[in-house]
């Protein structure tokens, strides 16, 4: 049995396309393997607090010299930290907004990038800890960012996901991205045919 950590970040609610999609991921995940554990966190529903200063300072200070206070400050992100790396596997939806990431979820990698939680540094280099789990992003994009297209060269949402992921040690790492959804009614359905049957093909693989 496997244990799948679920997050949805859209602020959107029915709306959302790329909830949607995730949803029929775990939907159809969960038929082929209906013994497995599914956590769910909505960043809608449950806002991730921004880093702060004072989050800083005691997220780089020892455990042992923590105080009450900066205990308590890292509280809500200690509980991220385990959820995330307890997972196996993570199916995490986010939309892209203004060619990047939401901004919950960026609050969500500043909370879950932790020294000596998941990564360290040894002889100056730097080791990530949340090895041996599998990471999906199902993506939903208003345009086109492959060659070719105007905005060529413009995503910095996968990129930015990626390589947080892998700093932290995650190595087997996939992207779905639903691309055309604001550029009308036919390039939408393309995007989101597209985008499912990568997800029965992932699901039968994965």
């Amino acid at each position: 049995m496997a244990s799948i950590l679920h997050i949805d970040s859209s602020p959107r609610g029915d709306r959302s396309k790329s909830r949607k999609l995730a949803k029929e991921f775990i939907v159809a995940w969960q038929d082929l393997h209906p013994d497995d554990a599914i956590a769910y966190r909505d960043l809608r529903q449950t806002p991730v607090p921004h880093v702060t200063e004072d989050w800083i300072a005691a997220a780089f200070t020892p455990p042992k010299a923590l105080t009450p206070e900066m205990a308590e400050l890292l509280k809500f992100s200690d509980e991220l930290v385990d959820e995330f790396l307890a997972a196996d596997r993570c199916v995490f939806s986010v939309p892209m907004y203004n060619f990047s990431i939401p901004s919950n979820f960026k609050a969500y990698i500043d909370q879950v990038v932790r020294v000596g939680r998941t990564f360290t540094e040894e002889d100056g280099q730097v080791k990530g800890l949340a090895n041996g789990k599998k990471v999906l992003f199902i993506t939903s994009r208003g345009v086109e960012y492959g060659a070719g297209s105007p905005y060529e060269g413009w995503d910095c949402q996968e990129p930015a996901l990626r390589y947080a992921f892998q700093f932290m040690g995650v190595t087997d790492l996939q992207f779905i991205h639903a691309n055309g959804l604001d550029m009308g009614d036919e390039a939408q359905k393309r995007g989101l045919d597209e985008a499912q049957s990568k997800i029965q093909e992932l699901v039968n693989s994965w």
